[in-house]
């Protein structure tokens, strides 16, 4: 059994942008060795597409639908259990290095009295986690890490200005000395001003490392959550980096004329939004993805370092390492660009999991084709460090089974995906109304089905079409597929988990008495019986079915 979990995220991480997932230049080797020492997930989907909705499936264990945090900046309501109220019991503690994405229910925690300073209201604001450094980025303005240690850092290292993060970190600078923007993707090529050492990535790993020479004095077990949040955009990097990929190694974009020339509406309207639009423009992608590249570049080569540093101090020995994206990148692909809809480039997502107990050495190296969901990675911590899932709670399944060899998949037939497009222009321009602008995906491992209410739904046959380019969504041949998968989204859609009170073993517990009423009980309420002889027929009857052998 695992003392520890470092529980690595990366933002906007493609699945097929790492070697040990078929990329055939960018060569992440000390990501492609902790998939040597453990179990590499090939069909593993978010079930949201976008960062807070995806990271709040994450860490409540729970479908978007449930925890209600249905957009960024979205609150996540007071109330829901997230990883933290669910491993503190079992004696870890729950600590950040890094994003969330987490906005805090202020209304509801001023309704109850909750003070944001209190160890309650921190909790309840962060997610759960003991924030021992927030970044989010987008600071100092950001709505959800204003103020960062990362921008007085910089400050402190002779970096200054009134937003270090976007004008050091994220931006290069002219032989004139003018700042070259790097929200614009025209200075993608460029190197970022700051030097490599002093830029976000490193930073944050330093920091993880930090806090676990400190958690090993303490002696208290952890699950730290090192969330990254590159490679997501600004697409700038520092040097060396921004030079370690050019043309050569952008792949051709996976997108047809066809796509564009009667396109779905929903998927037109997606491609019609201007960070789609960029991408169709001559010299983008060449422009954006050696930038992506060397993001993700960077984060590998800081895991090498990190990964050594646990080796010396010997964690490695008792330390869970997950390693996981909260969403992809289309980069041009389905002349998309951002994340939302759900082709794979999107919604699939790395995930590889290397438990050191011995259990699990027989799958070391391997790799499960089983159909994933975000929503199992909570179950699997509180396993790990043994606990027992809440099941009337979290809606994921533990993968502890898979890892330790003992069963080949999570039983799971389906995943599921939403997206909430009520705060887009695309809802704006296709006239839906806010409640109606929820997007669904079901997956079977074969078929991808996408339904919008409103709209005629897509379907994709991933076995015949693996780059999702023929939607068959208004195909006759494909009517059984479509009903066969409606069907499952419309079952999931009535297994919603709102009741999280009472566990299912606590009801299961009352059946006896369901079954026979207790006449001796003060104050019992007798329902549905006409007289005396009535009631006493049918104690007798359900006394003697208890004392028989199938009672």
């Amino acid at each position: 059994m695992a003392r520890n979990i470092l529980f690595i995220m990366c933002d906007q991480l493609r699945a097929d942008y790492l070697s040990c997932y078929g990329h055939p230049h960018l060569h992440t080797p000390h990501i492609d060795a902790l998939a040597a020492r453990g179990v590499r997930f090939t069909q593993a989907y978010v079930q949201s597409t976008i960062c807070g909705p995806s990271r709040m499936c994450t860490y409540t264990g729970r479908y978007m639908r449930s925890h209600g945090s249905t957009q960024n900046g979205v609150p996540l309501k007071v109330g829901e259990m997230t990883l933290g109220d669910h491993l503190r019991p079992l004696g870890a503690r729950t600590v950040l290095v890094g994003k969330t994405h987490m906005v805090a229910d202020g209304e509801g925690m001023d309704r109850l009295g909750i003070d944001p300073d209190s160890i309650i209201g921190v909790r309840v604001s962060e997610c759960g986690f003991e924030p021992y450094e927030r970044d989010d980025g987008l600071h100092p303005d950001g709505p959800y890490s204003p103020d960062p240690a990362y921008d007085t850092y910089l400050r402190d290292h002779g970096f200054d200005g009134p937003n270090p993060w976007e004008h050091w970190a994220n931006s290069g600078e002219a032989p004139d000395g003018s700042l070259q923007n790097g929200w614009l993707w025209s200075h993608a090529d460029k190197p970022a001003r700051v030097p490599e050492e002093h830029s976000e990535t490193p930073y944050m790993t330093r920091r993880a490392m930090q806090f676990m020479a400190e958690a090993k004095m303490d002696g208290r077990p952890w699950c730290l959550h090192l969330s990254y949040i590159k490679p997501h955009w600004p697409y700038i990097v520092p040097a060396p980096y921004h030079a370690a990929y050019g043309l050569d190694h952008v792949l051709p974009a996976r997108r047809t004329e066809e796509e564009r020339r009667d396109p779905h509406p929903i998927l037109a309207a997606f491609q019609a939004e201007r960070y789609s639009q960029v991408f169709n423009r001559p010299g983008a992608r060449e422009r954006v993805i050696p930038a992506y590249m060397g993001l993700i570049k960077q984060i590998d080569d800081q895991l090498g370092l990190l990964f050594d540093f646990m080796k010396r101090e010997r964690l490695d020995r008792d330390t869970m390492v997950v390693f996981t994206s909260d969403h992809g990148d289309y980069l041009g692909d389905h002349w998309l660009g951002e994340k939302y809809l759900f082709h794979d480039a999107s919604v699939r997502v790395p995930l590889i999991i290397a438990d050191p107990s011995p259990a699990a050495d027989g799958t070391r190296g391997t790799t499960c084709d089983a159909l994933v969901e975000a929503i199992d990675l909570a179950p699997t911590f509180i396993e790990a460090l043994g606990g027992k899932p809440a099941s009337h709670i979290l809606e994921g399944r533990s993968l502890l089974p898979v890892l330790h060899g003992d069963r080949p998949d999570t039983g799971r037939r389906h995943v599921i995906s939403e997206y909430d497009y009520s705060f887009d222009l695309a809802r704006v321009k296709l006239e839906v109304p806010v409640p109606e602008a929820r997007l669904y995906m079901v997956f079977d491992g074969r078929y991808k089905y996408l339904h919008a209410d409103g709209f005629a739904p897509m379907l994709y046959d991933l076995a015949t079409d693996p780059d999702e380019f023929n939607d068959l969504g208004a195909d006759p041949a494909h009517q059984a597929d479509r009903e066969r998968l409606y069907e499952v989204l419309a079952k999931w859609s009535r297994t919603t988990r709102t009741q999280t009170t009472v566990s299912d073993e606590a009801i299961t517990r009352s059946d006896a008495r369901a079954l026979a009423y207790d006449l001796n009980l003060e104050g019992g309420v007798l329902i549905g019986y006409w007289d005396e002889q009535d009631l006493k027929n049918e104690c007798q009857a359900r006394e003697a079915f208890l004392s028989s052998p199938g009672g």
